[in-house]
């Protein structure tokens, strides 16, 4: 037996992340020149079978013809898994529900010829999960559907799955993952594991292919030096926007992360209009600081009228909180957490966007790079550039670009 063979049979509920951790766990691997392959049970039933498989019942545990296919989707695929390891393969990634320790047990039984490592990913956050149900039902499975109709249907195949869901204890090797935060929230190891510090680093890590990292075109607010507000773009903004989609024209963005305010929206406007397949999803977590008392008004003007304010903040600008609003300091935990949200939303190989404001994209640039707390509030944010971001476990990458 070739003691550096090793199975990774993922687990959860639908919707989790599941399939976004196998794939990103492959490259890293692959990177490191492990020879890994997934084999994803969704992806061998669409092309083993014909008819439509995206109805709820077909996940109905109840339903003996949906279990006998399911059952004979999950065999193949261990099958193929046990071939690949035993011919030219290192790791063989088992990308599924396998939420029944039935299921599990099997797996355990028909391919004990190499270590077998569990990981389970949990979420239970709302609103990421139905964010990840609309990213869902665009596949061509559930294209004869009505938006409403592929929702219920989606949200019914997980209560299926919910009612034999038994989650990792009993196995002799498992990770559980909350796999929003990147956090192990449990875990057990009886056996050696092949590859196991680097699969494990990689699962706490943030990890980001290609990020682009945008400010606001420019704003009647920009131009009076206010601060705060919901104002529309100048003339100039939009000219901005329109070049920023000419930029980008020939790159596939099928998401733009926004904040909720009308500045961001209209700059990512121009390029869903040339991009087909783009969806814009605004985020609470990218609105800009909230700068209470001072909300509207020019430094200029808070410097004449509320000097102590001003004095307080130029003391120490990431640590100062406006009266009534934020500052960078209490920003950080929802900013980490939209990053997060953007990261889980997007499939391993998609071009992320992220178009924010200066403060925000401030916050975002130094979760991925260090900079001293200090100097935070002073990171250069323009807007007719953009950051072009790129982190691996082993590799960070930062460029700033101009798009006009």
């Amino acid at each position: 037996m070739k003691n550096n063979r090793l199975y990774i049979a993922m687990v959860g509920l639908p919707a989790r992340g599941k399939s976004t951790i196998a794939t990103k766990l492959k490259e890293s691997l692959v990177n490191e020149s492990v020879k890994t392959r997934i084999f994803n049970n969704g992806d061998l039933r669409r092309k083993m079978i014909r008819g439509n498989t995206s109805y709820a019942r077909f996940f109905d545990s109840n339903n003996s013809e949906g279990v006998a296919i399911r059952e004979k989707i999950a065999l193949t695929n261990m099958e193929r898994a046990q071939k690949f390891l035993n011919s030219v393969g290192d790791v063989a990634i088992l990308d599924a529900s396998n939420v029944s320790r039935d299921r599990r047990e099997c797996i355990q039984s028909r391919l004990n010829d190499h270590p077998i490592l569990f990981i389970e990913c949990v979420n239970n956050d709302e609103e990421i999960l139905s964010a990840s149900i609309l990213r869902k039902i665009d596949l061509a499975e559930f294209g004869h559907l009505t938006r409403e109709e592929a929702i219920k249907g989606f949200r019914e195949r997980i209560s299926y799955y919910q009612s034999i869901e038994e989650p990792l204890e009993r196995e002799r090797n498992y990770i559980r993952l909350d796999s929003l935060h990147n956090s192990i929230i449990g875990e057990g190891l009886s056996d050696i594991i092949p590859y196991y510090d680097q699969i494990r680093d990689f699962l706490v890590t943030n990890t980001v292919k290609n990020l682009y990292l945008i400010r606001h075109g420019e704003t009647y607010y920009n131009l009076e030096d206010r601060i705060g507000g919901d104002s529309d773009l100048t003339e100039k903004g939009w000219a901005q926007a329109r070049a920023l989609a000419n930029y980008f024209k020939k790159k596939k963005i099928p998401l733009i992360f926004t904040s909720q305010k009308k500045r961001t929206h209209q700059t990512a406007s121009p390029i869903k209009e040339i991009h087909e397949d783009c969806t814009i999803i605004p985020l609470t977590e990218f609105d800009e600081i909230n700068s209470g008392i001072c909300e509207c008004m020019s430094y200029e003007k808070i410097k004449a009228q509320m000097p102590h304010v001003y004095s307080a903040r130029k003391k120490d600008k990431y640590n100062y909180v406006y009266p009534e609003g934020e500052g960078y300091v209490t920003m950080q935990e929802r900013i980490n957490r939209g990053i997060k949200k953007a990261l889980y939303l997007s499939n391993p190989s998609d071009n992320i966007m992220i178009i924010g404001h200066r403060a925000v994209n401030r916050m975002i640039l130094s979760h991925f790079m260090f900079r001293r707390e200090e100097d935070v509030p002073f990171i250069y944010i323009p807007q007719d550039k953009f950051y072009y971001i790129s982190t691996t476990q082993n590799k960070k990458h930062f460029q700033l670009k101009r798009f006009k």
